[in-house]
């Protein structure tokens, strides 16, 4: 009898990416294939009218949705290593609240000033955000002891807070200043063309690479902590640094999109499911994984209604919300046990 083949951890990688670049590759198609508006390929060359429909609106949607997805999944499998944590993700942690509450008074005040060509507004939600995970962080923690309950619960708090404050300068602002935050709100994928694209990935590519080359690092401190130190990880260091990346990530994300939900959470567990839980597999699996799974859920978006479409924030909380519960449920379980 043969013993089973133990694949090494650079086959394991290059098998999961592999196999999920297949995946966003079919996922991309489906997104370019589907809408209300039929789309004829071959006319790409010679009818003008589907020229635009393609590079104009369908391909930078795509994209949008590749990049928020990629984001939010791939900083969910972060936060819930840097807290040890599975039920952790930016919607359930405030992050994408605080985010939206730093985008809202950048869009509701009409700031349009650039930065080195970077909207303020993306500064804002990443301010917004950046305070959300120092809240959190610091309430949950009792000395050097981050309590789970107290994680979960300070975030709903302060995603709470951050809703009530975007609905009270909404209330504040003039007509057209409210609707802009509440069409943004919404959680929606629509772009025209692909200078925001540009500018996005200006900010996002170096962040996500940051972030994955700390995976060794937070794959030790989502054993233990001691342990991470012991092996020679700075954990101060390298918490600060996660907490930065992920505020920068999710606060760029939030001001292109709004507060999409659940992304951060669905997605890492499919890839631990699937492909172990070995952290330098997870937040690469999770980051192709997660734009194949938005681009997806904004297909379906797209074309669940026979007229209109959905916002794609609520096809995600839809999936999301009995995840997450499924997912509370078995953590407690697990401790009674």
């Amino acid at each position: 009898m043969s013993a089973k083949r133990i694949l090494s951890l650079p086959q394991r990688l290059f098998r999961t990416l592999s196999l999920l670049t297949l995946l966003l590759i079919v996922s991309t198609a489906i997104g370019l294939a589907v809408g209300r508006q039929r789309l004829d390929v071959s006319g790409l060359l010679s009818d003008p009218f589907a020229r635009t429909l393609f590079f104009e609106l369908r391909l930078p949607r795509v994209l949008m949705a590749v990049l928020i997805g990629a984001s939010l999944a791939v900083t969910g499998a972060a936060l819930q290593a840097l807290f040890r944590n599975p039920l952790a993700d930016p919607y359930t942690l405030g992050v994408s609240g605080g985010g939206a509450f730093g985008a809202s008074v950048a869009i509701g005040l009409g700031w349009s000033l650039r930065i080195l060509g970077i909207p303020l507004v993306f500064f804002a939600s990443f301010a917004g955000a950046m305070a959300a995970v120092l809240l959190v962080r610091a309430i949950a923690r009792t000395g050097a002891v981050m309590l789970p309950g107290a994680l979960l619960l300070s975030g709903v708090v302060v995603n709470l807070v951050s809703a009530a404050a975007v609905l009270t300068l909404q209330y504040l602002l003039d007509p057209s200043g409210a609707l802009r935050i509440l069409r943004w709100m919404i959680g929606s994928l629509d772009v025209v063309g692909l200078e925001p694209i540009g500018r996005m990935l200006l900010l996002l590519v170096p962040a996500w690479l940051a972030l994955l080359a700390l995976s060794k690092q937070l794959h030790l401190l989502a054993i233990d902590q001691d342990t991470a130190g012991t092996l020679g990880v700075n954990v101060a260091r390298c918490e600060t640094a996660a907490h930065m990346l992920c505020s920068l990530i999710v606060g760029v994300t939030v001001a292109a999109g709004g507060a999409i939900g659940f992304v951060g959470l669905i997605v890492p567990h499919a890839v631990r499911f699937l492909f172990g839980e070995d952290l330098r597999i997870v937040l690469p699996g999770s980051l192709l994984m997660g734009a194949a799974f938005l681009v997806l859920a904004d297909a379906l978006a797209r074309t669940m209604l026979p007229s209109g479409e959905l916002p794609v924030g609520a096809i995600t909380g839809l999936l999301g919300g009995p995840a997450f519960l499924w997912l509370l449920r078995r953590r407690q379980q697990y401790t009674v046990v």
